[in-house]
């Protein structure tokens, strides 16, 4: 998902800097896309907090008393959720980098339209 993510935003980045783009087509696409991505990152954001509770519960849990395999759960939970928060944060900016090129689209797109057509 990195990879995509960070191989669509260069795409759009690399399309605003280009003036003759069908801007009508390219932002409903863009759209589609920030729709997808937002999900995903609604999906994250649901597990990672799913994550970060339980890592909270086992290590109440581990202060109670002497368990080896809830010491073992707790830095299970630990190790695995630091890569989800990293892929939360990803997301998270990616989807908040993605509402400013559709402004800069729809900037685009204006400017387009409003250009006087030689004849």
């Amino acid at each position: 998902m990195k990879k995509r993510v960070l191989a669509y935003l260069k795409y759009i980045d690399e399309l605003i800097k280009t003036d003759d783009a069908d801007w009508d087509e390219e932002i409903k696409k863009h759209l589609v896309q920030i729709g997808f991505f937002a999900h995903e990152r609604l999906v994250h954001l649901i597990v990672t907090v799913l994550f970060a509770l339980m890592t909270t519960v086992t290590m109440i849990y581990c202060n109670y008393t002497s368990s080896m395999i809830a010491l073992a759960l707790t830095v299970a939970l630990l190790i695995l959720l630091i890569p989800y928060i990293m892929h939360y944060y990803l997301l998270e900016n990616s989807v908040q980098k993605m509402y400013v090129q559709y402004d800069e689209m729809l900037n685009k797109k204006d400017k387009a339209f409003s250009m006087p057509k030689d004849d």
